[in-house]
């Protein structure tokens, strides 16, 4: 048996490498570990996102999300500049390209409005003059939207970590969980370590990872796959903004969009359509436990027969580059089949009930000594020092 750590972090993406950082911050005389299964920190979401910092323009007021972006995004922008991490507020274009879309853009500039974002509505004219390569009858112009590398960010977290005297430990995933004598046993393979206090911040894996510390819910991880395509380097400077359709308020997902990043390049995507593979990537990915758990939940049926055309749409234009290329010619017709290279995918871990309710805020569930995030999709990364922060609050 190791020695007792005074806080045990499970996962090394944004949240738990923040989470870690402010619990040293807190706490400097702390003994604090972070356990990762995988041999680098962000394998999974952190690493296999779109690198927004996004302004929290689409959520319900008053919602953890809403508030915790608007907050992200500002200390987002000041850690990266205080670390020397390269980071951009290239502002962000949601376009209009059907009559019907523009009721959605009405709400969603009031939404801006309650939500404390900065908005501009431009006609079709001003949209041309911002990006002359864009098509649409109008757009919601959001100028703090930005472009960061969250990998980068991510290390430079668990490198405070480790300066603070902290252990960050790779390839050890977390076996077992449980209380001894007021602490925490964590089994690993070959190895077990005694905590206070264990923070669960395990994305794609959160579900189990609760239920392994006790904390029983009817809720679900679904994985949902999202395709990532780059544009070729004479197409880099097609756009300035992110550009982004009219979501469906229907769906929890934003569409495909065009993202410049931060090593200047632009990517086209996701959409999103179930993973029968909670951390494959490949079309056709298979893990036989994580497809049975998914299949045989009732929420999965029922949410997905609440959305039929939506379901066919995303399945058809994960099945057909072409019809994928039809998504982002909507606003950029200019781009051709040959622009769209391959770039990677990434599994958002979406919360279900068995209902088919789609669980649309944070979600951290709590019982004696342990803290677990259960649902943190976009913007997680970007709100992930203050959830770190109000995790922190929650244990203190």
């Amino acid at each position: 048996m190791s020695k007792t750590f005074d806080a045990a972090v499970i996962g090394a993406g944004i949240i738990g490498a923040a989470t870690a950082a402010e619990l040293c911050r807190r706490h400097p005389g702390w003994q604090v570990l972070v356990l990762e299964k995988e041999s680098a920190p962000a394998r999974h979401q952190t690493g296999r996102n779109s690198g927004v910092i996004h302004s929290g323009v689409y959520y319900t007021p008053g919602s953890l999300k809403a508030r915790l972006c608007r907050e992200g995004l500002e200390q987002t922008y000041a850690y990266c500049r205080a670390k020397g991490i390269a980071v951009e507020q290239r502002g962000k274009l949601l376009v209009a390209t059907h009559q019907e879309e523009l009721p959605r853009l009405d709400a969603l500039e009031d939404r801006a409005a309650q939500n404390e974002v900065t908005a501009e509505r431009l006609d079709q004219r001003a949209l041309h003059r911002h990006e002359p390569h864009v098509a649409g009858l109008g757009a919601l112009r959001i100028p703090a939207t930005g472009i960061v590398d969250y990998v980068t960010m991510t290390r430079a977290l668990l490198a405070e970590v480790e300066t603070a005297g902290g252990t960050v430990q790779f390839g050890a995933r977390l076996d077992d969980l449980t209380r001894d004598g007021g602490e925490w046993v964590l089994g690993t393979k070959g190895t077990r370590f005694r905590a206070a206090r264990v923070i669960l911040c395990g994305g794609l894996q959160s579900d189990r990872l609760a239920r392994m510390a006790g904390l029983h819910s009817d809720l679900r991880i679904l994985p949902f796959r999202g395709d990532y395509y780059t544009l070729p380097p004479d197409k880099a400077q097609i756009v300035h903004h992110l550009i982004y359709p009219v979501p469906d308020p229907a769906l929890p997902f934003l569409g495909v969009h065009l993202t410049p990043m931060i090593d200047g390049s632009i990517t086209v995507g996701p959409n999103a359509v179930l993973s029968l593979a909670r951390e494959g990537y490949g079309k056709f990915s298979l893990n036989p436990r994580d497809a049975l758990q998914a299949l045989g939940y009732p929420g999965l049926w029922r949410t997905l027969g609440r959305h039929p055309r939506a379901v066919a749409a995303e399945l058809a234009s994960a099945l057909s580059r072409r019809r994928y290329l039809k998504l982002v010619q909507r606003y950029c017709p200019g781009l051709t089949l040959s622009d769209l290279t391959r770039h990677h995918a990434g599994n958002r871990a979406q919360v279900i009930g068995r209902d088919g309710r789609l669980v649309d805020d944070f979600t951290i569930l709590r019982r004696e000594g342990v803290t677990a995030v259960l649902n943190a999709p976009s913007p997680a990364a970007t709100s992930a020092l203050p959830i770190a922060a109000h995790i922190c609050g929650m244990i203190d």
